[in-house]
């Protein structure tokens, strides 16, 4: 390929411009001059000292290479952390596929939160489903309530859309869910069950400000409100 003259601009922007344009229109032109080449010193890219344009080039692919061994491993990662997530929501499943009666759901609810989900401060509210007082008093962290319950008003928005949310709580929402632990709460889930919270909410917290919050993905708690809610609806309320 021949390269015609072109006239230099003025100004170094103007010339880093010409070189570029020059090259490009002009690949062939370090195996014309394989001596320029081997001339071209650049700043090392950690250092003062100089290395030569080969040199460069092969630092720059291992950068490459190591940011995408980098990437490889953090989608071998994401891949992995999705596969527990599964595998828990899956042994999730089978125990409310076992309960003989709601009862024994909500016992099983309880200990898969706690054992496979690590939600040791959980809260099941349940509107109108009949329940056993007994029952639900072995339960610390079920209790059941009424549809003209006031404080359900705070939580219409979330029933109408009938999708978890994640982030900060209100006070007055934060101390009916979790009573006397509401001042270890710094971040929630809330999750509607059934229509549009027809049966109830779920509340999973954590004391970490950040652990929910709103920029996280809500499939996995929608999954669980949907089992939830069939266990209930399936099972029998006797013990």
């Amino acid at each position: 390929m021949s390269s015609q003259p072109v006239r230099q601009p003025a100004g170094v922007e103007a010339d880093d411009k010409f070189v570029v344009e020059h090259l490009a229109r002009d690949p062939d032109f370090f195996e014309r001059h394989p001596n320029t080449l081997a001339q071209l010193r650049l700043p090392h890219a950690r250092g003062t000292t100089t290395v030569t344009l080969v040199e460069r080039q092969i630092e720059v692919l291992r950068e490459r290479a190591q940011a995408a061994d980098r990437r490889l491993a953090d989608f071998v990662s994401v891949a992995r952390a999705n596969e527990q997530l599964a595998d828990k929501i899956h042994r999730f499943a089978r125990r409310l596929l076992r309960a003989t009666s709601r009862s024994d759901a909500l016992n099983q609810i309880d200990a898969s939160l706690r054992e496979d989900f690590d939600a040791f401060n959980s809260r099941l509210i349940l509107i109108n489903v009949p329940m056993d007082a007994a029952q639900l008093a072995n339960l610390h962290f079920a209790r059941s309530t009424t549809a003209d319950d006031p404080m359900l008003k705070s939580f219409e928005h979330l029933f109408a859309t009938g999708k978890p949310r994640c982030g900060q709580v209100r006070d007055s929402q934060r101390e009916w869910l979790f009573g006397a632990d509401a001042e270890h709460v710094g971040s929630a889930a809330l999750v509607p069950l059934g229509d549009k919270g027809t049966l109830g909410l779920l509340a999973l917290a954590s004391p970490d400000r950040e652990r929910f919050h709103p920029g996280m993905s809500t499939e996995l708690l929608g999954r669980m409100a949907d089992y939830i809610s069939d266990a209930l609806a399936r099972s029998p309320a006797g013990s």
